[in-house]
């Protein structure tokens, strides 16, 4: 990472990630500075570092999204690890080289543990997981039928809708507590080193501000975390009324290696 090659001589003041685990990575190397309780607590406290060092700026869900033409409400699963069973083979695609999809790969980890977390990558590989660079292309390729089902972030297949209302697409939420149903955030954080603090307190704290928040729910449709504020899409489900699994967010940093690792050798980047 950049950041941490450049240490204490780094010319930036504020990082801002997608990915909570480069996020926690930072936090694990103690480059971040905490930031004021009264910035950090406009937002539910599973989305912020315990000691302050970061705050959640938006939200997103991991969903299972699928072709309404080629997919019957009977064939959806109900787990994301039902995705290694050999109804689903060659139908499902993947971004493995996607930071969310990593922090969702270490949140399983943590969740379920590394034997059956590395079960489950292989079991895909075996069950020939499509692979592609983005969610973006995940989407398109559901989108021609090249496949019917795809694991990415919720908002990518809202923004398809938005473009395209005829779009045979939709998300699907696995069951309460499925690691599958894992909501990521874009995080902020001020870094240690930054000569100018004052300003980047104030740059995060804009981030949290109903201005931005409103930015974040209306251009991204992301979820925005900070209080008062609501989804700009109708029929996206309040974000606490998903029941998805705990997991320490700032504790994908320190597993991110490791999953990077366990993806290679699982054979996944190949498939």
């Amino acid at each position: 990472m950049q950041i941490e090659t450049e240490g204490s001589k780094s010319p930036a003041d504020v990082f801002i990630s997608q990915s909570p685990g480069a996020t926690g990575y930072l936090l694990g190397k103690g480059r971040l500075a905490a930031l004021p309780a009264d910035v950090v607590e406009r937002v539910p406290a599973e989305f912020r570092g315990d000691g302050a060092e970061w705050v959640g700026v938006s939200g997103r869900v991991r969903v299972l999204a699928y072709n309404t033409d080629d997919v019957k409400p009977a064939d959806l699963p109900d787990s994301v690890l039902d995705l290694t069973d050999p109804k689903y083979k060659g139908r499902v695609g993947v971004a493995p080289t996607n930071g969310s999809f990593q922090d969702f790969v270490t949140g399983m980890r943590s969740l379920i543990g590394d034997d059956e977390t590395l079960a489950w990558l292989e079991g895909m590989v075996a069950n020939d997981v499509r692979t592609y660079p983005n969610n973006v292309a995940i989407i398109e390729a559901i989108q021609r039928g090249e496949v019917p089902f795809g694991l990415v972030n919720h908002y990518y297949n809202e923004r398809a809708k938005a473009e395209d209302p005829g779009t045979p697409t939709e998300n699907h939420l696995f069951a309460d507590g499925d690691p599958g149903t894992m909501i990521l955030v874009t995080t902020a954080a001020v870094l240690d080193s930054s000569d100018h603090t004052d300003d980047a307190t104030r740059l995060v704290e804009f981030l949290l501000s109903k201005e931005a928040q409103e930015y974040f729910a209306a251009e991204t449709f992301e979820y925005p975390l900070a209080a008062g504020v609501k989804p700009a899409i109708e029929d996206l489900p309040a974000l606490d009324s998903i029941a998805a699994p705990h997991i320490d967010l700032s504790d994908l940093g320190g597993g991110l290696q490791r999953t990077r690792e366990m993806i290679r050798d699982s054979g996944l980047e190949r498939a």
